[in-house]
Protein backbone atom coordinates (compact mmCIF):
# COMPACT_ATOMS: atom_id res chain seq x y z
CA UNK A 1 0.00 0.00 0.00
CA UNK A 2 3.00 2.63 1.29
CA UNK A 3 4.52 1.26 -2.05
CA UNK A 4 1.92 2.22 -4.33
CA UNK A 5 1.53 5.45 -2.37
CA UNK A 6 5.18 6.56 -2.99
CA UNK A 7 4.70 5.23 -6.87
CA UNK A 8 1.88 6.91 -7.44
CA UNK A 9 3.78 10.42 -5.95
CA UNK A 10 6.89 9.91 -7.65
CA UNK A 11 4.57 9.41 -10.99
CA UNK A 12 2.81 13.17 -10.12
CA UNK A 13 5.52 14.89 -9.17
CA UNK A 14 6.98 15.92 -12.60
CA UNK A 15 3.75 17.17 -14.14
CA UNK A 16 3.41 18.85 -10.50
CA UNK A 17 6.40 20.46 -10.61
CA UNK A 18 5.71 21.56 -14.26
CA UNK A 19 2.40 23.22 -12.92
CA UNK A 20 3.46 25.13 -10.49
CA UNK A 21 6.85 26.52 -12.15
CA UNK A 22 5.02 27.21 -15.88
CA UNK A 23 1.34 28.44 -14.62
CA UNK A 24 1.32 28.73 -10.79
CA UNK A 25 4.86 30.75 -10.79
CA UNK A 26 4.15 33.28 -12.93
CA UNK A 27 0.75 33.85 -11.84
CA UNK A 28 1.53 34.89 -8.47
CA UNK A 29 4.55 36.68 -9.56
CA UNK A 30 1.56 38.93 -11.82
CA UNK A 31 -0.57 38.83 -8.84
CA UNK A 32 2.31 40.23 -6.57
CA UNK A 33 3.21 43.12 -9.12
CA UNK A 34 -0.19 43.92 -9.49
CA UNK A 35 -0.41 44.88 -5.66
CA UNK A 36 3.22 46.92 -5.82
CA UNK A 37 2.35 50.65 -5.80
CA UNK A 38 3.31 52.62 -9.01
CA UNK A 39 7.09 53.80 -9.53
CA UNK A 40 7.84 56.34 -12.57
CA UNK A 41 11.50 55.89 -11.15
CA UNK A 42 11.36 52.17 -12.09
CA UNK A 43 9.08 49.04 -12.31
CA UNK A 44 7.14 48.47 -9.37
CA UNK A 45 7.69 49.81 -6.07
CA UNK A 46 7.70 47.77 -2.47
CA UNK A 47 4.98 47.32 -0.36
CA UNK A 48 1.24 46.57 -1.07
CA UNK A 49 -1.91 48.40 -2.60
CA UNK A 50 -4.99 48.19 -4.15
CA UNK A 51 -4.16 51.31 -6.36
CA UNK A 52 -3.95 49.31 -9.12
CA UNK A 53 -7.08 47.50 -9.46
CA UNK A 54 -8.84 50.70 -8.07
CA UNK A 55 -7.85 52.56 -11.56
CA UNK A 56 -9.63 50.23 -13.13
CA UNK A 57 -12.79 51.21 -12.63
CA UNK A 58 -13.06 53.32 -15.98
CA UNK A 59 -15.33 52.48 -18.30
CA UNK A 60 -12.28 52.25 -21.29
CA UNK A 61 -11.40 48.67 -19.35
CA UNK A 62 -15.11 47.46 -19.41
CA UNK A 63 -15.54 48.81 -23.04
CA UNK A 64 -12.64 46.74 -23.44
CA UNK A 65 -13.68 43.44 -21.84
CA UNK A 66 -17.11 43.73 -23.79
CA UNK A 67 -14.93 43.83 -26.95
CA UNK A 68 -13.02 40.63 -26.29
CA UNK A 69 -16.44 38.61 -25.24
CA UNK A 70 -18.07 40.34 -28.52
CA UNK A 71 -14.68 39.28 -30.84
CA UNK A 72 -14.63 35.77 -28.80
CA UNK A 73 -18.20 34.68 -29.06
CA UNK A 74 -18.10 35.22 -32.38
CA UNK A 75 -15.13 33.98 -33.26
CA UNK A 76 -16.25 30.78 -31.63
CA UNK A 77 -19.22 30.50 -33.60
CA UNK A 78 -18.20 31.08 -37.15
CA UNK A 79 -14.89 28.59 -35.87
CA UNK A 80 -17.66 26.12 -35.29
CA UNK A 81 -19.81 26.67 -38.44
CA UNK A 82 -17.15 26.87 -40.43
CA UNK A 83 -14.99 23.91 -39.24
CA UNK A 84 -17.43 21.51 -38.22
CA UNK A 85 -18.44 20.43 -41.81
CA UNK A 86 -14.79 21.59 -43.49
CA UNK A 87 -13.68 18.89 -41.01
CA UNK A 88 -16.34 16.00 -42.06
CA UNK A 89 -15.93 16.71 -45.41
CA UNK A 90 -11.83 15.84 -44.87
CA UNK A 91 -12.86 13.10 -42.94
CA UNK A 92 -14.69 11.67 -45.86
CA UNK A 93 -11.73 11.79 -47.75
CA UNK A 94 -9.56 9.34 -49.13
CA UNK A 95 -6.46 8.65 -46.61
CA UNK A 96 -3.78 10.78 -49.04
CA UNK A 97 -6.20 13.75 -49.16
CA UNK A 98 -6.49 13.75 -45.45
CA UNK A 99 -3.13 13.93 -44.87
CA UNK A 100 -2.17 16.67 -47.54
CA UNK A 101 -5.02 18.78 -46.00
CA UNK A 102 -3.62 18.18 -42.25
CA UNK A 103 -0.38 19.13 -43.83
CA UNK A 104 -1.24 22.33 -45.56
CA UNK A 105 -3.70 23.18 -42.25
CA UNK A 106 -0.63 22.42 -39.70
CA UNK A 107 1.73 24.46 -42.24
CA UNK A 108 -0.58 27.27 -41.63
CA UNK A 109 0.08 27.25 -38.03
CA UNK A 110 3.97 27.84 -38.56
CA UNK A 111 3.10 31.42 -39.59
CA UNK A 112 3.61 34.38 -37.33
CA UNK A 113 0.09 35.87 -35.82
CA UNK A 114 1.69 39.03 -36.49
CA UNK A 115 2.60 38.39 -40.33
CA UNK A 116 -0.61 37.27 -40.86
CA UNK A 117 -2.29 40.26 -39.22
CA UNK A 118 -0.40 42.70 -42.10
CA UNK A 119 -0.72 40.50 -44.14
CA UNK A 120 -4.55 40.92 -43.78
CA UNK A 121 -4.12 44.69 -43.81
CA UNK A 122 -2.37 44.71 -46.89
CA UNK A 123 -5.28 42.47 -48.48
CA UNK A 124 -7.79 45.04 -47.16
CA UNK A 125 -5.74 47.84 -48.60
CA UNK A 126 -7.24 50.78 -50.99
CA UNK A 127 -4.83 50.50 -53.84
CA UNK A 128 -4.35 46.27 -54.47
CA UNK A 129 -6.46 45.06 -51.65
CA UNK A 130 -9.95 43.04 -51.96
CA UNK A 131 -11.91 46.30 -52.70
CA UNK A 132 -10.88 46.12 -56.01
CA UNK A 133 -12.13 43.01 -56.64
CA UNK A 134 -15.27 43.84 -55.54
CA UNK A 135 -14.89 46.76 -57.70
CA UNK A 136 -14.44 44.76 -60.72
CA UNK A 137 -17.42 42.86 -59.58
CA UNK A 138 -19.54 45.74 -59.65
CA UNK A 139 -20.10 45.21 -55.59
CA UNK A 140 -18.08 48.72 -55.09
CA UNK A 141 -18.38 52.04 -56.54
CA UNK A 142 -14.90 53.05 -55.91
CA UNK A 143 -12.09 51.22 -54.30
CA UNK A 144 -11.66 51.68 -50.34
CA UNK A 145 -9.16 50.51 -47.25
CA UNK A 146 -11.65 48.03 -45.62
CA UNK A 147 -8.74 48.80 -42.39
CA UNK A 148 -9.29 49.73 -39.38
CA UNK A 149 -13.06 47.66 -38.97
CA UNK A 150 -14.25 45.10 -36.43
CA UNK A 151 -14.92 43.20 -39.74
CA UNK A 152 -11.28 43.16 -40.59
CA UNK A 153 -10.17 42.09 -37.17
CA UNK A 154 -13.23 38.81 -36.81
CA UNK A 155 -12.10 37.74 -40.33
CA UNK A 156 -8.01 37.83 -39.63
CA UNK A 157 -9.21 36.06 -35.81
CA UNK A 158 -11.24 33.16 -37.68
CA UNK A 159 -8.67 32.48 -40.14
CA UNK A 160 -6.17 32.21 -37.21
CA UNK A 161 -8.71 30.15 -35.19
CA UNK A 162 -9.92 27.85 -38.17
CA UNK A 163 -6.89 25.25 -38.34
CA UNK A 164 -7.41 24.70 -34.31
CA UNK A 165 -11.16 24.09 -35.05
CA UNK A 166 -10.13 21.64 -37.54
CA UNK A 167 -7.39 19.69 -35.92
CA UNK A 168 -9.46 19.97 -32.75
CA UNK A 169 -12.38 18.14 -34.56
CA UNK A 170 -10.17 15.78 -36.54
CA UNK A 171 -9.99 12.59 -34.50
CA UNK A 172 -13.43 12.89 -33.72
CA UNK A 173 -14.87 12.55 -36.50
CA UNK A 174 -12.88 10.55 -38.26
CA UNK A 175 -13.87 7.68 -36.27
CA UNK A 176 -17.15 8.36 -36.68
CA UNK A 177 -19.10 5.05 -37.74
CA UNK A 178 -20.65 6.14 -41.51
CA UNK A 179 -22.56 3.38 -40.85
CA UNK A 180 -25.02 4.84 -38.69
CA UNK A 181 -25.65 7.83 -41.02
CA UNK A 182 -26.66 5.74 -43.19
CA UNK A 183 -29.14 3.82 -40.76
CA UNK A 184 -30.47 7.31 -40.52
CA UNK A 185 -31.00 7.42 -44.19
CA UNK A 186 -32.21 4.18 -44.15
CA UNK A 187 -35.11 5.34 -42.12
CA UNK A 188 -35.80 8.29 -43.80
CA UNK A 189 -33.69 11.20 -42.92
CA UNK A 190 -32.34 13.88 -45.16
CA UNK A 191 -28.39 14.25 -45.39
CA UNK A 192 -29.20 17.88 -43.61
CA UNK A 193 -31.28 15.83 -41.01
CA UNK A 194 -28.88 13.04 -40.34
CA UNK A 195 -25.41 15.24 -40.44
CA UNK A 196 -27.55 17.09 -36.93
CA UNK A 197 -29.17 13.98 -35.60
CA UNK A 198 -26.28 11.76 -35.91
CA UNK A 199 -23.36 13.20 -36.28
CA UNK A 200 -23.76 16.93 -34.61
CA UNK A 201 -24.46 14.88 -31.48
CA UNK A 202 -21.64 12.37 -31.44
CA UNK A 203 -18.98 15.30 -31.63
CA UNK A 204 -20.23 17.79 -28.40
CA UNK A 205 -17.13 17.01 -26.06
CA UNK A 206 -14.61 18.39 -29.40
CA UNK A 207 -16.91 20.88 -30.45
CA UNK A 208 -17.21 22.31 -26.68
CA UNK A 209 -13.51 21.91 -26.90
CA UNK A 210 -13.50 23.71 -29.59
CA UNK A 211 -15.53 27.00 -28.53
CA UNK A 212 -13.47 26.92 -25.34
CA UNK A 213 -10.08 27.32 -27.22
CA UNK A 214 -11.61 29.83 -29.54
CA UNK A 215 -12.54 32.35 -26.53
CA UNK A 216 -9.22 31.62 -25.18
CA UNK A 217 -7.48 32.81 -28.32
CA UNK A 218 -9.60 35.43 -28.94
CA UNK A 219 -9.40 37.15 -25.38
CA UNK A 220 -5.63 37.39 -25.49
CA UNK A 221 -5.36 38.25 -29.27
CA UNK A 222 -3.24 41.06 -29.35
CA UNK A 223 -1.55 41.55 -32.77
CA UNK A 224 -4.46 41.28 -35.09
CA UNK A 225 -6.97 43.55 -33.32
CA UNK A 226 -4.17 46.94 -32.97
CA UNK A 227 -2.69 46.00 -36.78
CA UNK A 228 -6.60 45.67 -38.26
CA UNK A 229 -8.91 47.21 -36.18
CA UNK A 230 -9.62 51.14 -34.24
CA UNK A 231 -8.58 51.69 -31.05
CA UNK A 232 -12.38 51.68 -29.57
CA UNK A 233 -12.41 48.19 -31.06
CA UNK A 234 -9.64 46.64 -29.20
CA UNK A 235 -9.39 44.22 -26.48
CA UNK A 236 -8.40 44.13 -22.81
CA UNK A 237 -4.81 42.44 -24.14
CA UNK A 238 -4.27 45.12 -26.08
CA UNK A 239 -4.76 47.86 -23.77
CA UNK A 240 -2.15 45.79 -21.36
CA UNK A 241 0.59 45.92 -23.86
CA UNK A 242 -0.23 49.85 -24.20
CA UNK A 243 -0.12 50.23 -20.76
CA UNK A 244 3.00 47.88 -19.60
CA UNK A 245 4.91 49.58 -23.02
CA UNK A 246 3.65 53.41 -23.23
CA UNK A 247 2.75 54.48 -19.65
CA UNK A 248 4.99 52.05 -18.38
CA UNK A 249 2.66 51.49 -15.41
CA UNK A 250 3.39 47.69 -15.10
CA UNK A 251 1.38 47.78 -11.18
CA UNK A 252 -1.84 48.54 -13.91
CA UNK A 253 -1.08 46.09 -16.68
CA UNK A 254 -0.58 43.57 -14.06
CA UNK A 255 -4.00 44.02 -12.72
CA UNK A 256 -5.17 44.13 -16.64
CA UNK A 257 -3.67 40.88 -17.02
CA UNK A 258 -5.21 39.41 -14.11
CA UNK A 259 -9.21 40.75 -14.68
CA UNK A 260 -8.30 38.98 -18.39
CA UNK A 261 -7.84 35.55 -16.77
CA UNK A 262 -10.52 35.73 -14.57
CA UNK A 263 -13.04 36.75 -17.42
CA UNK A 264 -11.63 34.41 -19.57
CA UNK A 265 -11.91 31.77 -16.86
CA UNK A 266 -15.94 32.65 -16.31
CA UNK A 267 -16.29 32.56 -19.70
CA UNK A 268 -14.68 29.49 -20.12
CA UNK A 269 -16.77 27.44 -16.82
CA UNK A 270 -19.54 29.16 -18.22
CA UNK A 271 -19.56 27.96 -21.45
CA UNK A 272 -18.94 24.66 -19.67
CA UNK A 273 -22.02 24.65 -17.68
CA UNK A 274 -24.35 25.38 -20.58
CA UNK A 275 -22.92 22.77 -22.50
CA UNK A 276 -23.46 20.20 -19.80
CA UNK A 277 -26.67 21.50 -19.25
CA UNK A 278 -27.86 21.09 -22.25
CA UNK A 279 -26.50 18.06 -22.61
CA UNK A 280 -28.25 16.25 -19.38
CA UNK A 281 -31.37 17.93 -20.92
Amino acid sequence: MKTSWLKQSALLAWPGFLLISLAAFPFLLLLRISLAPYDPAGLWAEGFTLSAYRALVQPEVFGAILNGIELSASVAAASLILGFPLTYFITRMRRRAQILWLILLLTTLTLSDVLIAFAWQVMLSKKIGLSNILVMLGIMAEPMSLTPSRGAVLSCLIYLMLPFSVLTLYPSLSRLDNSLVEAARTMGASPFKAFFSVIVPMARAPATMTVLLAIIFTMGAYAPPIVLGAPKQWPLAVLIGSTAQAGHDLPRAAAMAVLLMLATATIALFTLLLTGRKKRL
